[in-house]
């Protein structure tokens, strides 16, 4: 039975890749600010602040002695949204952490055994906004250079049976989304109607393409970056 590690994987995006998984039968580590609610064979809860390094460290080495990991899907992310003129350096920092450095710490303390069973998937879910968007400095900067990080691994790691790839969400309904957007207002109305699909992602949309990237079938698609966004990939979206 794989198991599959999941940061951010207690509620949105995660919660919904890990409940894919379990349903064909997998296991799941959640790894959080919180645990799940609940926990039993096929689902397990470890909390770290994954923007500390030290924290993020002593986690990822105890998750490592506690499982067998054959797959990691890095989905933990935060936005901290601002003008340029509003922006702090520090954002960027604090953001490099959790979504560069923190992903490169768990997926070190796993990988000797993904490269002695000669098998791995590692999955990072960034952002369209990697393309650019108003109030996205820290943010979009970080989510491209998992881009950059992702292909490199995807070359280092194509001869050892471990892909790497990435899929980058168009706007979803989650609570990050609605820590920005007012919850079923006019702005969310307008995004929706500015997604060429008409209709904003749901985490569920994203846990089926994070399926097939996890899948032991998919052994010949790595280095990919796939943008499951609604067609927001083609142009801007209104703000």
């Amino acid at each position: 039975m794989k198991t599959t590690l999941i940061t951010g994987g207690n509620s949105g995006i995660g919660a919904a890749i890990g409940d894919r998984l379990r349903a064909r039968g997998e296991r799941v580590v959640s790894l959080g600010l919180e645990k799940p609610t609940t926990e039993n064979d096929t689902l397990f809860g470890y909390t770290a602040d994954l923007t500390d390094a030290a924290a993020t460290a002593q986690v990822a080495a105890q998750i490592a002695a506690d499982h067998t990991i054959d797959a990691v899907v890095h989905n933990a992310g935060a936005i901290l949204p601002n003008l340029l003129p509003d922006a702090d350096p520090d954002d960027i920092l604090k953001l490099a952490q959790l979504h560069l450095a923190a992903p490169m710490a768990l997926t070190q303390a796993v990988l000797p055994g993904m490269i002695a069973r000669g098998f791995g998937r590692i999955l990072f879910i960034t952002s369209r906004a990697s393309m650019g968007m108003p109030t996205r400095s820290a943010y979009s900067a970080t989510k491209a250079g998992v881009h950059g990080m992702m292909r490199t691994w995807a070359l280092e790691l194509a001869p050892k049976g471990i892909t790497a790839n990435v899929i980058a969400p168009g706007p979803v309904l989650t609570e990050n989304f609605w820590g920005i957007v007012p919850k079923d207002g006019e702005l969310q109305e307008k995004i929706a109607n500015g997604v060429p699909v008409r209709r904003i992602g749901t985490p569920e949309d994203i846990a089926n393409a994070a399926g097939f990237f996890l899948d032991d079938n998919a052994s010949f698609v790595t280095g990919q970056v796939l943008y499951v966004c609604g067609g927001t990939s083609l142009g801007g979206l209104p703000s």
